[in-house]
């Protein structure tokens, strides 16, 4: 030991950058020397954390990051999804949640393989974080088997639907023998049209008027969503493939990338209009819906439970609709007073048709619609689908990963008029090409 303690600090410094970072805790109880030398040594932390994470991302002026700091808490997120304890992992969901989040937000957009996403990933393997930290939102709550309390405030139960979505991999089937499957209350939340009010937009929102994402509503809407396409990939034989199925892929700013294009892309748009969206190009959009009937006859044929409460679980089939969307971003404006302040309101056109129901007369459309920050900093999109001149349908949904993100939109679409007899359902909308082509 005396030997190692007496060697320069260049040469201590390169064999303390082999550790793994979840040693240097004890490396640095070893001996005074070691904990003088390991305790803020900005450097050696900033070389141990690259070589197991995503650069940080930096904005032209930022200070170098604490690289001492970030580096323990992220062992510690380690430590706490590698503990085979409950009553260790039980308590730390906001640590959990908060940690994941600012993971993803910081993960680089060059890789192909970003190092944050399959730190996550194999973390989240553990059928143990899945139940504790995915399935603790009130979706889950509800389908436990009866005699069970639940274990989760409303506020973790918010956490638990984030982390849930940011994850991307709908768990319709928990494996937790107490819990029932889920999408029968997915889907009673999905289309309970009480959750549709002015107050939340009639989009994936808190019903308070402030645009705070819902991360409940995001969650059932994953749900029902991942539910419908894992029917219509089986049905297809495989033509239709699956999506959703890599853990935290997408969920991140700037992970959209277009395939290669055979044809030259479209000049670029002058510099003062930049869409910071990246909304032109080619996307795919699901539309599920009930039966207007059983739609109205869930709501409405008998006496509605109290406001605080779920209507009953809804098992049922939907019908589905996957649509082509063509959309071109043509004008940019400046936030106003309810939008967050730091990205622009651009707006955008283009056209949708449906890919296996052209007889459909509400499948093909032209689109408009607008993408804007929120005051929480979520990405909001709105679009309107517009039938012979006439708006009909309006969608709100939320960005999830943020902007440019691989994911896509989840939210909710509604009749224009906002009627509160419906009809309403669920809708996502991802990117797949950056090709736009012009039509007549």
């Amino acid at each position: 030991m005396a030997c190692l303690i007496s060697l320069p600090h260049e040469i201590l410094h390169n064999v303390f950058a082999e550790a793994d970072p979840v040693d240097m805790a004890s490396l640095a109880c070893t001996c005074r020397a070691f904990h003088g030398f390991i305790q803020k040594n900005r450097c050696l932390f900033k070389k141990l954390y690259l070589k197991t994470f995503d650069p940080r991302i930096r904005e032209a002026g930022d200070k170098e990051p604490a690289w001492e700091e970030l580096l323990p808490r992220l062992v510690k997120l380690q430590k706490i999804l590698d503990s085979s304890d409950q009553n260790t992992k039980r308590p730390n969901l906001e640590y959990v949640a908060d940690n994941v989040a600012d993971l993803l937000r910081n993960t680089s957009s060059e890789a192909q393989h970003p190092f944050n996403v399959a730190f996550l990933a194999e973390l989240f393997q553990q059928p143990a974080n899945a139940e504790l930290f995915l399935c603790n939102s009130s979706l889950y709550e509800r389908a436990k088997k009866e005699g069970r309390s639940p274990s989760a405030t409303k506020a973790e139960q918010q956490l638990s639907a984030k982390l849930h979505c940011l994850y991307g991999v709908p768990i319709l089937y928990p494996k937790r023998t107490t819990c029932k499957p889920v999408y029968p209350y997915a889907t009673s939340k999905v289309y309970d049209l009480r959750q549709y009010t002015e107050k939340t937009f009639w989009g994936p929102f808190i019903d308070d008027g402030s645009q705070d994402v819902d991360w409940e509503k995001v969650e059932a809407i994953m749900v029902v969503l991942g539910h419908n396409l894992q029917i219509f990939s089986d049905r297809t034989n495989g033509v239709f493939k699956p999506i959703w199925i890599d853990p935290f892929s997408g969920a991140t700013p700037d992970s959209y990338r277009s395939p290669s294009l055979p044809v030259p892309e479209e000049p670029p748009l002058p510099l003062d209009f930049i869409d910071p969206y990246n909304i032109t190009g080619t996307w795919m959009r699901v539309v599920c819906f009930l039966d207007y009937t059983e739609l109205f006859s869930y709501n409405f044929s008998s006496a509605p439970p109290p406001s605080d409460e779920p209507r009953e679980p809804l098992d049922t089939g939907e019908a589905i609709r996957l649509i082509i969307m063509n959309l071109k971003a043509t004008k940019l404006e400046q936030p106003g007073p309810t939008d967050g302040q730091t990205l622009p309101i651009v707006h955008f056109t283009g056209t949708s048709r449906s890919m296996h129901a052209s007889w459909d007369p509400n499948s093909n459309s032209t689109i408009r619609g607008t993408v804007r920050l929120t005051p929480e900093g979520e990405i909001r999109w709105t679009t309107f689908s517009v039938y012979h001149g006439e708006e009909r349908w309006r969608s709100e949904g939320i960005q999830i990963g943020g902007r440019n993100s691989a994911r896509g939109v989840f939210g909710n679409w509604f009749d224009k008029d906002f009627d509160p007899q419906g009809p309403a359902g669920p809708t996502a909308l991802w990117k797949i090409s950056d090709r736009y082509t012009e039509t007549s």
